[in-house]
């Protein structure tokens, strides 16, 4: 398209699913692109291979309802295993069943009861409110009160345009969780647990209230889901998507201009612009003065087991705060390739600073959750990440600037909000920024499907 003085009319720095995530948008625009990965594989080690399991290194959870996952051709049909047929609430030293689509459902664990599956889209909160109420008739009393009112709140959530979302006064997400009409034990019992687990607050103190909105209206809408074959799967299939020979693993850039890239492998790299796609702190060292967050720390924890100790692909939260995990699954029953041969693996995330006696008190609290002894169980691996997911205190501006200057643009999800929806809309924003300083009418971008 460009001179070939050139070595691309891109360099991407960054081979995560909000770089790769723009390199789509810019190829469907004919803009010819190099993605660099420092990591030897795209999405910087997400999912690691021991032993035949297949072990994320974060404990991020999606929602089918993220757009991004529908915008992006290569992600419409990716496999994502649901978390079904429902979320387990441990709280009260008893596990409660919660539902997904469109609002609560919400009942005990042995009863199989649920609610009315509402649309996706959300757009049938009245009906789902309806259900809701329907399916909860044979419920203990007082809960059923309760419950009727969480749905009723999920669903009107899951009706309102994100603009009305985001106009609303912002706060920290802990202040706004008792300003819904909810009971504080729902609240406790089952809001704060799921928040904390979908953005990794564990005391949603640093979270802004409108970021929370998002996440919870998200799950509102949606299902909770997991990547079959892990983490790592969204960007080796937005990068397998990709033109052939655009994604370069194993190169480390060490200086950007607006013009080119240095790197230790290869030397200088030309190019007309350049789009930093890696964490804020690496993205910092290469452009100083841009702003660092504060971070969240995520461990994730992976045991084996001779037995699976829950047969259904749920995720159990733990509301009563009764050791280090927030949230764990039997992720060989949601995601069988996961473990190879039929074998157990249960992951466990630990939100926060890990204590020195990780695996001792993680065990005596998963044998809590699932009411089976832990102590034959076999430690795969702790993975700790110090900088999991960005922080976004209130205020906090959702869109921040992808632009630097002409030639210079920045994405990731601490340009947005920390979550996989945030990391892939920064990718687009950043590309149709790109596309606006090349003169490229963005609505000019085709399916990378159709434009490869």
């Amino acid at each position: 398209m460009l001179s070939t003085a050139h070595d691309a009319d891109v360099v991407i720095v960054g081979g995560g699913i909000a770089g790769l995530s723009a390199a789509h948008r810019l190829t469907g625009a004919g803009v010819t692109v190099s993605v660099l990965e420092a990591a030897p594989a795209v999405g910087g080690t997400a999912t690691t291979q021991l032993d035949g399991f297949r072990l994320d290194r974060t404990g991020r959870l999606l929602c089918t309802s993220y757009p991004e996952l529908r915008r992006t051709a290569v992600l419409r049909d990716a496999d994502l295993r649901m978390f079904s047929p429902g979320v387990l609430v441990h709280s009260a030293g008893r596990l409660q069943r919660t539902g997904e689509v469109g609002g609560a459902r919400w009942g005990p664990v042995h009863g199989r009861r649920s609610m009315g599956r509402g649309s996706p889209s959300g757009a049938q909160g009245t009906g789902v409110a309806f259900s809701v109420a329907r399916a909860l008739a044979s419920a203990p009393r007082p809960r059923q009160l309760d419950q009727a009112r969480l749905g009723t709140c999920l669903a009107r959530l899951a009706a309102t345009p994100v603009d009305s979302v985001l106009a609303r006064p912002e706060r920290s997400a802990a202040e706004a969780l008792y300003g819904r009409g909810l009971p504080t034990r729902t609240v406790h019992g089952f809001l704060r647990p799921l928040l904390s687990a979908l953005l990794g607050d564990p005391e949603l103190t640093s979270t802004s209230s409108r970021c929370a909105d998002l996440a919870l209206r998200g799950y509102a809408r949606g299902r909770l889901c997991a990547p079959a074959g892990g983490a790592a799967t969204l960007p080796e299939l937005l990068a397998a998507g990709l033109p052939t020979g655009s994604v370069r693993t194993g190169v480390r850039v060490t200086d950007v201009s607006t013009t080119s890239v240095t790197t230790e492998e290869f030397g200088r790299i030309h190019c007309r612009s350049v789009l930093l796609a890696t964490g804020a702190r690496a993205a910092a060292s290469l452009l100083p003065g841009l702003r660092v967050p504060s971070y969240h720390p995520v461990t994730v924890v992976h045991h084996t087991a001779p037995q699976s100790p829950l047969r259904e692909p749920s995720l159990i939260l733990d509301a009563d705060r009764s050791g280090p995990v927030s949230h764990t699954a039997v992720m060989s029953e949601v995601d069988p390739s996961r473990a190879s041969d039929g074998r157990v693996l249960i992951s466990s995330t630990v939100l926060g600073e890990p204590p020195d006696d990780l695996d001792r008190r993680v065990r005596r609290q998963l044998a809590t959750l699932y009411g089976r002894p832990t102590d034959d169980w076999e430690l795969l691996a702790a993975h700790h990440d110090p900088e999991a997911v960005p922080a976004m205190p209130a205020p906090h501006d959702l869109r921040r600037p992808v632009r630097v200057l002409s030639g210079l643009y920045v994405c990731g999800d601490h340009r947005d909000t920390g979550t996989v929806q945030g990391a892939l809309f920064s990718g687009r924003r950043a590309a149709h920024a790109i596309l606006n300083d090349f003169g490229i009418p963005a609505g000019s971008v085709k399916p990378l499907a159709a434009a490869a």
